[in-house]
């Protein structure tokens, strides 16, 4: 095991996708405000951390590998805050377009004893307009030629960066390169990744893009739900979380359900980010889909022992990782 993690620094992955900044706001409540049935929230600390794709990309960055994220922002504070997180934790954003067409995506959680009390978002939900799409796509393929990564994950949260032509344009560029895809799709998009090697949506997703009613779920349905995704995508690997039952994966030489481990869950914010990144990685870097879907199941598990937004340690994946799968 320790081998195999060794070998995540030899690893290029490129993540496209919609990056935010998660701002967190501490504080404790003792008093409900005069002026509204509101708590008044005394601020002890602000945070920033990293969201969305870009929490995709510091799990991988985390594990060692050599990741590069490409996305668009806005040329603003939280931008410049974004760019600069991403810097110092060992990821490339010299892909990363600014425009002033757009705003930097941003979440704003406050939070009191570990509870969240409330979120504002300010984002652009619409589409990359044709020029700004244009100049993504050219950046993905100039690196696809020149640096050759080993997998390219994308990472959808429906703000606009991940147009239909841009996805479709992309596997293209990957399969033409032998460059593995992965996804982690959302409802707008669901249908749009055809052809790529690993599609990774939650349950609820999926019987929410196939209008589906599951009324049990073990190994049998769920490899009906693969043959329907299928016949839609025609992609390689389906690879599905069932939130508290585990995940599931399906390849074209093995499938299974591989159960959850039990945690103390504190939070579930960007746990599908750790799944998609470590179970892409593993699988990149040994081709064994099950020993991935292992993984991403252990560490999506780890990171929601944490409250908001946290990248997988990766002492504590190596120790689990022989405790549970050497």
């Amino acid at each position: 095991m320790e081998a195999l993690f060794n070998q995540f620094k030899d690893i290029k992955v490129a993540v496209v996708g919609d990056v935010m900044l998660d701002t967190y706001w501490w504080g404790n409540v003792e008093r409900i405000s005069p002026e509204a049935p509101v708590p008044v929230v005394s601020m002890n600390n602000k945070e920033y951390r990293i969201g969305g794709a870009g929490n995709v990309a510091l799990n991988l960055a985390a594990l060692g590998a050599q990741t590069y994220v490409f996305s668009v922002i806005g040329k603003d504070e939280d931008g410049n805050i974004l760019n600069q997180l991403l810097a110092d934790n060992h990821i490339d954003t010299n892909q990363i377009i600014s425009s002033d067409k757009r705003i930097t995506t941003s979440k704003t959680r406050v939070i009191c004893r570990n509870q969240q009390l409330m979120r504002i978002d300010n984002e652009i939900t619409e589409d990359l307009d044709t020029d700004t799409e244009q100049s993504l796509i050219n950046n993905i393929e100039q690196f696809i030629i020149h640096q050759k990564p080993a997998v390219l994950i994308f990472e959808d949260y429906n703000k606009g960066v991940l147009t239909t032509d841009l996805i479709t344009k992309v596997i293209a560029i990957c399969k033409q390169h032998k460059v593995i895809t992965a996804v982690d799709p959302k409802k707008k998009n669901f249908f749009s990744y055809k052809g790529v090697d690993i599609f990774k949506p939650n349950l609820k997703e999926v019987k929410e893009g196939l209008n589906l009613i599951l009324e049990e779920v073990n190994l049998n349905s769920m490899n009906e739900v693969h043959s329907l995704l299928n016949e839609a995508l025609e992609h390689q690997i389906s690879f599905i979380t069932l939130s508290e039952k585990g995940v599931f994966y399906n390849s074209p030489v093995v499938s299974g359900i591989i159960p959850s481990h039990i945690r103390n869950i504190a939070d579930v914010s960007g746990a599908g980010d750790t799944v998609i990144a470590v179970t892409s990685l593993v699988y990149a870097t040994t081709n064994d889909i099950h020993l991935a879907s292992a993984m991403g199941n252990i560490a999506g598990g780890l990171v929601c022992e944490e409250v908001g937004t946290a990248a997988i340690n990766k002492d504590k994946l190596l120790f689990e990782c022989k405790q549970l799968l050497d």
